[in-house]
């Protein structure tokens, strides 16, 4: 996940934070109805603002779609080490069917299977280059972040960053010592 600073300059980003603020003091006061309604429009305003806050623009997909979009990268960030992790978990997890979890995906250019294999990727990147992981083999990060095939992930690996993995580990850590 990443985070984005969205400051009251403007009369979107002003509103939602003034809404933000205000909640806290009405907490429990309000009933069930009255807390979903609220809930969903809080999504609403947070989607605006961060529209004009991105793309000075109005949102790509709807609060109800941006929504499942959250909830399946949260689906998928919870359960990436899971080699079992795939299209039916993550739909079943969010509690929508697979076709619709990668309609939301397509919007964003990706589909739940690459968007679980990127995500691994990436972490696994991470871990090549983190000196305190040097001692950890390649198998030993590939199948701590889920893959379940060397020679999968050798190749996955090699299509994303241009390099072997083992590759990748020997020139970040000759930039970090030379």
């Amino acid at each position: 996940m990443t985070a984005r600073a969205m400051k009251p300059l403007n009369a979107e980003t002003g509103l939602a934070s003034s809404f933000l603020a205000m909640l806290p003091a009405h907490v429990g006061k309000m009933s069930q109805a009255a807390e979903d309604v609220i809930k969903y429009q809080m999504i609403d305003l947070i989607a605006v603002s961060l529209a004009k806050t991105v793309q000075n623009g109005t949102p790509r997909i709807s609060s109800a779609r941006g929504l499942v979009l959250l909830k399946v990268r949260a689906a998928i960030e919870t359960r990436l080490s899971d080699p079992a992790l795939d299209g039916e978990a993550v739909a079943a997890a969010v509690g929508v069917s697979v076709r619709y979890a990668n309609s939301v995906l397509a919007e964003e250019g990706t589909s739940i299977c690459r968007y679980i294999q990127e995500r691994r990727l990436a972490r696994c990147r991470r871990a090549l280059e983190d000196p305190q992981q040097a001692h950890r083999s390649l198998s030993e990060i590939a199948y701590g972040w889920g893959f379940s095939d060397m020679t999968h992930f050798g190749r996955s690996f090699r299509k994303a960053h241009g390099m072997l993995p083992s590759e990748y580990r020997k020139r970040t850590s000759q930039a970090e010592s030379g």
